[in-house]
């Protein structure tokens, strides 16, 4: 039988919507907010929307960013918007902060002519194969809502790329460690398979 998947709250936002996408798929997820609550669970969804130093100072005082650290080395972590960025080593949004680490690179302001925020529609291009992204096709758009992005990433790291007036890294991995800078739970039918990709790997 499949554990639940702990949806981290530590203060910021898409917790519901995460979580009602989940049930739609017949998963089930618990709100968390104290760092044993991880242990239970089968797989670990990191969500957000704010900004970097305040969401990583929440998580740093709550103790959960040594417990995700601890997790993501025995079950599959999933960083979402926010949640990816703070999977970087910094961010440089309000002031610098550092990051989670686990993944490299740092997160900085779009270097594009496009308005910002993007907010919208893009098509996902693959570098490298992923359990996350299996049975999706080249091309496949997913919904986004971000001024800041990954930079500086590591190539074998990058699991999946859009353009917006640059290249912008969509998704990430290393390890059992996830991140998609767009809203799987935003982005119909191509974001439930995601999400059910990711379920899957709860065993």
């Amino acid at each position: 039988m499949k554990q639940s998947i702990a949806i981290v709250d530590y203060g910021v936002g898409n917790l519901k919507s995460v979580a009602n996408a989940f049930a739609y798929l017949g998963e089930s997820t618990e709100i968390v907010s104290r760092p044993e609550e991880l242990e239970a669970a089968g797989a670990v969804i990191l969500p957000g929307v704010g900004a970097f130093p305040d969401a990583a100072d929440k998580l740093r005082t709550s103790g959960m960013e040594a417990a995700v650290l601890q997790q993501g080395r025995k079950k599959p972590v999933l960083g979402i918007c926010l949640g990816m960025q703070l999977l970087l080593e910094r961010g440089e949004e309000v002031r610098p902060c550092s990051g989670l680490g686990v993944v490299k690179g740092r997160v900085a302001r779009m270097l594009t002519n496009e308005k910002l925020p993007h907010i919208g529609w893009n098509n996902l291009s693959f570098p490298r194969s992923s359990p996350l992204f299996q049975g999706l096709e080249e091309g496949s758009s997913v919904y986004f809502v971000h001024s800041f992005s990954a930079q500086d990433t590591d190539p074998e790291q990058v699991i999946a790329v859009t353009d917006y007036g640059m290249q912008v890294t969509a998704a990430v991995q290393n390890g059992n460690f996830f991140g998609c800078q767009f809203h799987p739970e935003k982005s119909g039918e191509i974001g439930l398979l995601i999400l059910r990709n990711f379920a899957a790997l709860n065993r």
